[in-house]
């Protein structure tokens, strides 16, 4: 039966009952007239549920544990701070732990908030009709339809619209929600802020994520424990909130960027989890988005993947043009992660023989011996050369990782194989827009080292995550190559 034009108040009661029934979620109860602890109201820190957490599932005992809670509503209640700030230290806290001492002279102990590696240890909960007194004693309070808490602690707020009001509303409910007059304050600790109705489905941003930066989640099939059907918000909220995906989720696809908090869009966790498995066994591929749907941003969600999961890791991003050289170091700068741009060949080369730094940028023609917008010299001539200047016994220190940009144009020939006698015992990861177009297919395919596997699917028409090309490095004597249709390209509201 179709949910499209039921009132706002059923949804809402559906959506409730899908969080319980389905997403194991705890109900907490309608909190429209709650008066909270000692008459406050309701509060994006509920103590109490987070007292009772780290006392029962992780046994810490009650020094730690209030320690532990202070440090965490200071980060989230210091006003002086702007909300990115704030937000920023909240989620530090949450993901990497609380640093306490249980007295004064003894050593620090990381308190954890949140049990990652468990997600069924955590208390999921929702509570409806959330009502938040403004911060402006003249301004009228605010009541987020739902709330979504893990301990006690809200990562998540859902503003519903009957279907036949637009998602843009809820999304501009958000907005205001979030001006110093109103609610800020409860947004400090908060990680997805979403909008919905039975009509659109879901949109979800993070704090301060102006309107039209909003996203929708595409993908091919249910997840929970059972299928959502055909009801395009229902599906959504079980792709997004099931346990362990959105723990997931605000674990390893949140970024801090230049005061910019983001989130990731469908293609770039598909990527990122597509490619996991394959850095584990160390096997390379090519990584195939649409253009301008985030690559940058999927570089640097492996590489932190990478630095967090592989012993004495290393990554080298190489490009084919300065602009992109530049492009790349701006964005890692963006996100605290210090990269280093290598300025020469020899330069690169030394690097490589040092044990640090961990992530370095560098042109691709430092490998191919030739200056920006000549052709290929002398590869065979040029490597010949190189080997000859390389320190006795030279091999790159730790586990390298390259990530190739725009590999299309630099590793279906002579250069690729520069860049493998250079670096025998590296992983090469290739980002492409374009390796199916007829010019450029013929170059990729046809080069002995060109095994093509595709992991995600196109859905109705359209695009619904990054197609990636994996094992396309990593081994030579496969002959298979698998033949791909037309993949259309991404809708213009996926390309910011």
């Amino acid at each position: 039966m179709t949910t499209v034009g039921q009132v706002e108040k059923k949804t809402q009661q559906r959506v409730v009952k899908l969080f319980r029934d389905t997403l194991g979620y705890r109900y907490l109860g309608n909190w429209e007239e709650r008066e909270g602890v000692d008459g406050k109201g309701n509060r994006n820190i509920e103590a109490d549920l987070l007292r009772e957490f780290l006392r029962d599932k992780q046994g810490y005992d009650d020094t730690l544990i209030t320690r532990a809670i202070h440090q965490l509503e200071k980060a989230a209640g210091d006003t002086s701070k702007s909300l990115y700030d704030r937000n920023r230290a909240v989620y530090d806290l949450l993901r990497y732990g609380v640093k306490v001492k249980a007295e004064v002279g003894e050593n620090f102990q990381t308190v954890w908030l949140v049990d990652w590696e468990d997600p069924d240890k955590n208390h999921f909960a929702i509570a409806e009709e959330v009502t938040v007194l403004a911060a402006d004693a003249k301004a009228h309070a605010k009541r987020p339809d739902i709330v979504l808490c893990v301990n006690g602690i809200a990562l998540g707020v859902l503003e519903l619209k009957r279907s036949t009001v637009s998602v843009a509303e809820g999304i501009r409910q958000n907005l205001d929600n979030q001006k110093k007059v109103f609610i800020q304050p409860f947004f400090s600790t908060l990680q997805w802020i979403m909008a919905g109705n039975d009509s659109e489905g879901l949109r979800y941003g993070t704090i301060e994520t102006p309107e039209k930066y909003y996203l929708n989640w595409k993908e091919c099939e249910p997840r929970g424990p059972t299928s959502a059907g055909e009801n395009p918000l229902d599906r959504a909220l079980v792709h997004l909130c099931a346990k362990p995906r959105f723990l997931e989720l605000v674990h390893d696809f949140v970024l801090f960027d230049a005061g910019v908090k983001k989130l990731c869009r469908h293609n770039q966790y598909f990527a990122v989890r597509a490619s996991q498995e394959f850095v584990k066994r160390r096997e390379g591929g090519i990584i195939w988005n649409t253009q301008g749907s985030g690559k940058s941003l999927i570089m640097v969600w492996l590489a932190k993947r990478i630095r967090e999961h592989v012993t004495d890791p290393r990554v080298l991003i190489v490009t084919d043009r300065t602009e992109l050289d530049e492009q790349i170091e701006k964005v890692f700068k963006g996100v605290n992660e210090a990269i280093y741009r290598t300025k020469s060949c020899a330069d690169l080369i030394t690097n490589l023989n040092a044990a640090q730094p961990w992530l370095m940028c560098s042109l691709i023609h430092k490998f191919g011996g030739r200056e920006e917008g000549e052709e290929v010299g002398d590869i065979p001539g040029y490597i010949a050369e190189l080997n000859q200047a390389l320190p006795p016994s030279f091999r790159a220190k730790g586990n390298l990782f390259v990530f190739v940009d725009e590999c299309h144009r630099t590793q279906s020939g002579d250069l690729h194989d520069a860049m493998k006698a250079i670096l025998p015992n590296a992983v090469f990861i290739g980002f492409t827009g374009t390796p199916l177009l007829k010019a450029d297919k013929k170059r990729i395919l046809d080069h002995p080292h060109a095994v093509v596997d595709v992991v995600h699917r196109v859905v109705g028409g359209v695009l619904t995550a990054a197609v990636v090309l994996l094992d396309a490095f990593a081994h030579p004597a496969k002959p298979v190559v698998r033949e791909l249709g037309q993949v259309p390209t991404a809708t213009p509201h996926d390309r910011h």
